[in-house]
């Protein structure tokens, strides 16, 4: 129960920015605005403020790599094969079955249903998430596709890091490495900015949400499938197998696993029928991850 009652504010806004968008009562010009403000914003000053106070000890160990990118590795190379033979081309299916929202999804749920404490866990694996999934995905489209004349973009791919995100937990790594202490006022005006970072994350979510169209299909329900079940079965069988891993650890990466597909995989889809697919599979396991996650949570003692 004390699950529930932590998760329902999560879904609660992810719900209210939903009905925002769909009842047309945000228009779409202010939609993209709280969605700039947001992660150019608010969400990189909420990583700042959570590393720079961080036990950097906890989230140095390789085992947390480790433990979450062998199973997303291979579920990625597992699920790229597997419908590329389905459907008899290349595409970015792999990607939409082990790229997680992690922070529209993960660092709420683990911050409201854990505590703060645990995001030190998120953010050792959210430094390389972008960086080894889409280079691997990058590295899939050379190989296969070469009618188009696109191969590996070494500056594409190292320019997806280059983010607000990402300066944000190195900005805050420097801080805590460093020892300096930020004045109290200007440390407030951090904490307030920060506070405002989750639930305007969740409405951007709801918001992107409606403009998703469900498409039914077989492939999408194993993509699906695979992403909020698999996914996170693997890599806690990986966090039990390899020893040396805090419960707590285990306990973040199984949760980072179990949340649904990030909409960044769009970015990577190739030709409408995909587009299609993982349109559907990122509204779907967001729609069901409201009954997995507090599953997951419940199995794992959160």
């Amino acid at each position: 129960m004390v699950v529930i009652h932590a998760l329902i504010p999560v879904f609660g806004l992810i719900l209210l920015g939903y009905l925002l968008g769909w009842r047309r009562w945000v228009p779409s010009d202010a939609g993209g605005s709280l969605n700039a403000v947001t992660f150019k914003l608010f969400m990189p000053v909420l990583l700042f403020s959570g590393l720079a106070k961080a036990d950097l000890g906890q989230a140095l160990s390789p085992l947390l790599v480790l433990v979450y990118f062998l199973p997303a590795l291979a579920i990625f190379s597992v699920v790229n094969l597997i419908m590329h033979r389905r459907l008899g081309h290349p595409t970015s299916m792999g990607l939409a079955a082990s790229y997680s929202n992690n922070v529209l999804v993960g660092i709420p749920v683990i911050t409201l249903v854990l505590g703060p404490e645990y995001l030190v866990y998120l953010f050792a694996i959210l430094i390389f998430h972008s960086l080894v999934l889409f280079t691997a995905q990058s590295l899939y489209n050379a190989f296969w596709v070469k009618e188009d004349g696109k191969g590996f973009d070494l500056r594409s791919t190292l320019k997806s890091l280059a983010n607000p995100l990402i300066i944000g937990l190195l900005l805050g790594a420097l801080l805590n490495l460093s020892g300096w202490q930020v004045p109290a006022p200007l440390w407030k005006a951090v904490e307030w900015l920060a506070s405002a970072a989750l639930p305007c994350a969740l409405l951007v979510l709801g918001l992107s949400l409606s403009h998703y169209r469900l498409h039914l299909s077989t492939s999408m329900s194993l993509l699906t499938l695979s992403k909020l079940v698999l996914f996170p079965i693997l890599v806690l069988i990986a966090g039990i197998a390899i020893p040396g891993l805090e419960p707590e650890a285990r306990t973040v990466l199984v949760i980072m696993a179990a949340c649904p597909t990030g909409v960044n995989v769009l970015a990577f889809h190739m030709g409408q029928q995909d587009n299609r697919i993982i349109s559907s599979v990122i509204f779907m396991s967001t729609l069901l991850s409201v009954v997995t996650l507090p599953l997951w949570l419940l199995l794992l003692g959160g």
